[in-house]
């Protein structure tokens, strides 16, 4: 792939994408028969002197991808990015059974394809639905506020990530991603994710290409069997023998145990079980709706409105007084603040985005750090830290999962009122009037005032008093890492690969699919297939 830098075009340019590629077809020499595709990886505004001007980065593929290097001196504008190639070594010795996956969000997803795709067979243990069960629950309680624990947003094929932005956006710079990208396309992701700068699926999109991976994995030998949740270890020798299940005991020598940040019961059991657990940073606080069209004023001033860009996107922190840092995460342009509870009795605040990113609002998290030196580095007392704050969220909501909610201007000055004006929430259960300041730790809710001032003075539309806040955010991240070493097996029980969010080691879809990839290489690097099973 050639991509064609600084490419400038005022505003008045009748048609500025084409135009763009064009100048960028130009700029290589290249007649469009030879080119196989391109579009817009960058956009951004240039408004220092003025007068806005549209700036675009082209990704142009061409019909035969070796004379793309010959290009690449072509100006000082256009660089090269060649496909990496992979392969994946297997060892000698063989497995007595297959391979076990437990959990079918991203890391477990991708560790099970490579396994699949590799002759493992791998058998994949899903505590939820599947995704036509899991998404009728997820609609039930969104109308209804019955709750399913092991069918909702938390729970189910696809994990956590299939009701979100389907955000793949990484600093990750591991040349996995590309296996990760090409598996997405090849299953019916936007053609786009393929050289956007920040690319994304968005939710209802992001659900087919999901069950078509699982079809894949299928196909190849792999069998899923959702509404099946671990429960248990067996333990023989020092290493791992077998596992328990709510169906019954599995013999298991390989387990890639891929669970998701929210799995407090599956925590709770590997602490029991003695595994070397230990907290890690997350962050809890609440997401902020504004109008989308107020946010894209803020960042593109006099070009706002223009339909050639984007939707406006942002991500702000603050470091503040105490050594804490406020940041946003998960920024839903156009999107909607959703009901993400995994417990009864408990209120979780999340957010998400269809592809077309066509709604009124953007929301994001706005959140405060905490870390093991909060709970005297006890990985029980961080869960129950979360649990604690949900059910004060509960509380607050007046029940039936109504979620309670503050405007800016009132949670900055402390009065505990709900004063709307453009925004109107999106949280579907409803929201409640609330002090979402008195829900939490006194030092946690001054921090993130402090947060939101200095938001403030670095993007305008979070001046706006009527922006909405609901609460609570608590599920950023797991609250815990279970350790492993450098062959990525538990550090004290051979044979399990703590794998993804749940175990510690990503942060979003594409860093925890490249972990599944690599928890299963790893384990592809110690023994080959079992000869049957």
């Amino acid at each position: 792939m050639l991509l064609v830098r600084n490419i400038r075009l005022p505003l008045s340019c009748p048609d500025p994408e084409a135009e763009a590629l064009r100048r960028a077809r130009k700029l290589l020499g290249l007649p469009p028969s030879r080119a196989a595709g391109g579009g817009v990886a960058r956009l951004s505004v240039d408004a220092r002197h003025g007068k806005p001007v549209l700036v675009y980065t082209i990704a142009i593929t061409l019909n035969d991808e070796g004379e793309e290097s010959a290009l690449a001196g072509a100006s000082p504008c256009v660089c090269f990015t060649r496909r990496p190639e992979f392969s994946f070594p297997r060892g000698q010795a063989p497995l007595a059974h297959r391979p076990v996956v437990v959990g079918l969000g991203p890391a477990g997803l991708f560790a099970a394809l490579l396994l699949a795709r590799q002759g493992y067979r791998p058998l994949v243990l899903e505590r939820g639905p599947a995704l036509a069960e899991r998404t009728a629950a997820v609609a039930r309680f969104e109308a209804e506020g019955i709750l399913d624990e092991n069918a909702n947003i938390q729970f189910g094929e696809g994990g956590a990530g299939t009701f979100s932005d389907g955000k793949l956006t990484t600093r990750h710079g591991d040349p996995l991603c590309a296996y990760v990208t090409a598996a997405l396309l090849r299953h019916g992701a936007p053609a786009d994710i393929a050289w956007r700068q920040k690319p994304h699926v968005g939710t209802d999109l992001l659900r087919g290409v999901i069950a078509g991976i699982r079809a894949e994995i299928e196909s190849l030998g792999g069998t899923v069997r959702f509404h099946t949740a671990l429960t248990g270890l067996t333990v023989r020798g020092g290493a791992l023998a077998g596992i328990r299940t709510t169906g019954g005991d599995i013999p298991c020598e390989r387990l890639i145990l891929a669970v998701g940040h929210s799995a407090r019961d599956t925590f709770g059991m590997l602490q029991r079980q003695g595994l070397p657990l230990q907290c890690k940073p997350f962050s809890v606080g609440f997401r902020a709706e504004h109008l989308q069209t107020e946010i894209e004023k803020s960042l593109y001033h006099g070009a706002a409105g223009h339909p050639a860009l984007p939707r406006g996107e942002y991500q702000l922190s603050q470091h503040v007084e105490g050594g804490r840092c406020v940041y946003t995460f998960c920024m839903c342009p156009g999107g909607t603040v959703c009901a993400a509870a995994s417990e009864a009795g408990g209120v979780v605040t999340n957010g998400m985005s269809l592809h077309a990113r066509a709604g009124r609002n953007a929301n994001a998290a706005v959140v405060v750090s905490v870390d093991g030196r909060d709970f005297g580095e006890d990985p029980a007392r961080a869960i129950a830290f979360q649990r604690q704050l949900e059910q004060a969220a509960y509380r607050a909501g007046g029940g039936g999962y109504r979620a309670p909610a503050e405007t800016v201007g009132s949670f900055l000055d402390g009065r505990g009122r709900l004063d709307l004006g453009a925004v109107q929430p999106s949280y579907p259960r409803g929201v409640t009037p609330c002090d979402l300041g008195g829900l939490l730790p006194d030092e946690l809710a001054g921090a993130l005032r402090q947060g939101l001032a200095a938001f403030g003075r670095k993007l305008a539309a979070y001046r706006a008093p009527d922006g909405v806040l609901t609460g609570l955010e608590t599920r950023t991240s797991s609250p815990v890492r279970l350790l492993r070493g450098r062959d990525l097996q538990c550090a004290d029980l051979p044979g399990l690969y703590p794998c993804g969010e749940g175990a510690g080691y990503a942060g979003g879809i594409m860093t925890a699919a490249v972990d599944g990839l690599r928890c299963a290489a790893a384990l592809m690097a110690g023994c080959r297939p079992a000869a049957g099973d």
